[in-house]
C-alpha cells in the first residue's frame, strides 16, 4: 500500500462530501498567500533577526540577491503548486498532490513534514509577537515581567503573551473561515501600509555609495548562505493550496492566489532589504530591531512605534494562516484514516475543521511558550523545504505518468527548472546546522514508524469513491 495512489475521482468524492462552506475568492486567496509570507518576513518576528544577521554575518548589502534567491525558488514550487492544484483542488496541498503522484506512504511523509513545518513556524512567529507586544506595552509603561516573556531553557516561566495570542486566534479559527479571511485582508492593508510608510520615510536617507560598498564583502557564496538563512521570510504561500475545498472556484483562484502572493512578497522584500542596507551600513544590522534602529538613527522614533503596530498586524495574519494550514493538513490526513478520525471533525454549523484547529492551536501555544527560538525557526525550515523537494518529484512522476489529465495551468518548462528547484531546496537544507537536521529525520523516523503502525488498520480512503 505504501505506493498505493488516489486517483481523481477519489479526491472529487472526498470533496464533495468534506462538509466545508466554500466561500472564499481568489482575491481572499491572494491576501491569504500575502498574510503567510509577509508576516513572518518584513519586519517582523524572525526577519528582523535573519535580515540583521543575514546582512552582517552573510551577505552584506548582497542580502537583497539572498533574498531575491530565495524568492525565485519559492516562485519554482509556486508554479508547481499552482499545477498541481489547478489539476486536484484537495485540502491538504502538498500531502494530496504527493498522494496522487508518488503513493500513500510519501503522501503521508511529505504531510508530517509540512505539520512540522506548519507547527513549528508559527510558534516562532508568535513568539516575535510577544517581543514586540512586550515592547510595545514597555513604551507605555506597561512592562510585563520577564519570567512571562521567555521559556525555561532561558531563564523564565512561560512566554505568555505568545500562548495568548495563539489561543484567541485558534477559537477564531475555529468560528469561521470566511471571517477570519476578512480580519487578515483588513490587517493585511494596515501591514502593506505600514511597510509603504517605512520605504517612503527612509528611501531619502539612503547612501548607497556609502553603504553599498563593498556589495559583497563576503564573496558570492554569501549570498546563497544568506538565502538559506532568509527562507524563512517566504514561507507560508504554500498555505494557500490547503485552503482548495474552502474556494468558490479552485481551478482557477489557486494558481492566481499562490503566484500573485509570492510575486508580490519578493517585490517588498527585495525593496526593502535594499532601503535598508543602503542607509544603514550592513556592520550595524546584526541586533533584533534592525528596521526600528535604522528609523531611529534617521531621528524617526514616533513614526517606529507606529511601525511596531504593521508588525503586529502582521504577525498576526501569519498565525491566522499557519494556524488555519496545519489543520487542512491534518484535516486531510485524518480523513484518509492515517490519524485519529476526530481530527476530521466538521462543525455543524460554521464549516471548519475545529477539532484540530483547537488542538493545533495548544500544540502550537506549548511550543511558542516553552521552546527556544532560534531552534524552532531551523527546524520549520527543513520541514517545509523537504515537503517543496517532494512536489517537485511528485510534479514530475505525475506529468510522465499521466500527461493527458486536464490541466488549467502548466509549469513552464518543467524538466529544466523542476530540477534546478529541486537541487536549491537540497543545498538550503544542507545549509542548515547539522543538529537541525538530524532533529527532522528523527522526527520523520518517528513518523514512518506512527504510519506503518497506525495505517493499515485505519487507512479509509478507498472506500470514498
Amino acid at each position: 500500500m505504501f505506493f498505493k495512489k488516489k486517483t481523481l475521482e477519489d479526491f472529487s468524492a472526498q470533496r464533495e462530501g468534506s462538509g466545508m462552506k466554500r466561500t472564499l475568492s481568489t482575491l481572499d486567496l491572494t491576501f491569504l498567500g500575502i498574510g503567510g509570507i509577509i508576516g513572518s518576513g518584513v519586519f517582523a518576528g524572525p526577519f528582523r533577526v535573519l535580515t540583521g544577521i543575514g546582512a552582517a554575518r552573510y551577505a552584506g548589502p548582497g542580502i537583497v540577491l539572498s533574498f531575491v534567491a530565495a524568492g525565485l525558488l519559492c516562485m519554482l514550487v509556486g508554479l508547481a503548486y499552482a499545477e498541481l492544484a489547478s489539476l486536484i483542488p484537495a485540502a491538504g496541498s502538498a500531502y494530496a498532490y504527493t498522494f496522487a503522484s508518488l503513493g500513500e506512504g510519501m503522501a503521508f511523509l511529505c504531510g508530517w513534514s509540512l505539520i512540522i513545518g506548519y507547527i513549528v513556524t508559527a510558534s516562532a512567529v508568535a513568539v516575535g509577537f510577544s517581543a514586540y507586544f512586550s515592547g510595545m506595552m514597555a513604551s507605555l509603561g506597561m512592562e510585563i515581567p520577564k519570567a512571562f516573556l521567555t521559556t525555561a531553557p532561558e531563564g523564565g516561566i512561560i512566554n505568555l503573551p505568545a500562548v495568548v495570542i495563539t489561543l484567541l486566534i485558534g477559537l477564531l479559527l475555529a468560528h469561521g473561515t470566511k471571517e477570519s479571511s476578512r480580519l487578515n485582508a483588513i490587517l493585511i492593508s494596515l501591514t502593506l501600509c505600514a511597510i509603504l510608510g517605512y520605504i517612503v520615510v527612509t528611501a531619502p536617507h539612503m547612501d548607497i555609495a556609502k553603504n553599498m560598498d563593498p556589495f559583497l564583502p563576503f564573496g558570492a557564496a554569501g549570498i546563497m548562505t544568506g538565502a538559506a538563512v532568509v527562507f524563512f521570510s517566504f514561507m507560508g504561500f504554500d498555505t494557500v493550496a490547503t485552503s482548495a475545498e474552502e474556494c468558490k472556484t479552485p481551478e482557477k483562484s489557486l494558481p492566481i492566489g499562490i503566484i500573485a502572493s509570492v510575486f508580490v512578497c519578493l517585490c517588498i522584500y527585495a525593496v526593502v532589504a535594499f532601503v535598508l542596507t543602503a542607509t544603514v551600513n550592513y556592520a550595524d544590522l546584526d541586533r533584533a530591531d534592525p528596521v526600528a534602529y535604522c528609523l531611529r538613527l534617521i531621528g524617526y522614533e514616533g513614526f517606529a512605534n507606529l511601525v511596531t503596530v504593521g508588525i503586529l498586524f502582521g504577525m498576526i495574519t501569519t498565525l491566522i494562516v499557519y494556524i488555519f494550514g496545519q489543520a487542512r493538513v491534518f484535516f486531510a490526513m485524518s480523513r484518509d484514516g492515517f490519524l485519529p478520525k476526530a481530527m476530521a471533525n466538521i462543525h455543524p454549523k460554521y464549516g471548519t475543521p475545529y477539532f484540530i484547529t483547537l488542538v493545533g492551536s495548544v500544540i502550537i501555544a506549548f511550543i511558542a511558550g516553552c521552546v527556544p527560538m532560534l531552534y524552532i525557526v531551523e527546524l520549520a525550515n527543513t520541514g517545509v523545504l523537504a515537503a517543496f523537494f517532494i512536489v517537485f518529484v511528485g510534479l514530475i512522476a505525475l506529468r510522465r505518468n499521466s500527461p493527458d489529465l486536464p490541466r488549467t495551468f502548466t509549469f513552464p518548462m518543467l524538466y529544466v527548472l523542476a530540477p534546478i528547484g529541486m537541487a536549491v531546496c537540497l543545498y538550503l537544507i544542507w545549509a542548515l546546522s547539522l543538529e537541525t537536521n538530524i532533529t527532522f529525520i528523527v522526527l520523520m523516523i518517528v513518523g514512518f514508524f506512527f504510519y506503518n503502525a497506525y495505517a493499515p488498520s485505519h487507512r479509509c480512503w478507498e472506500s470514498k469513491k
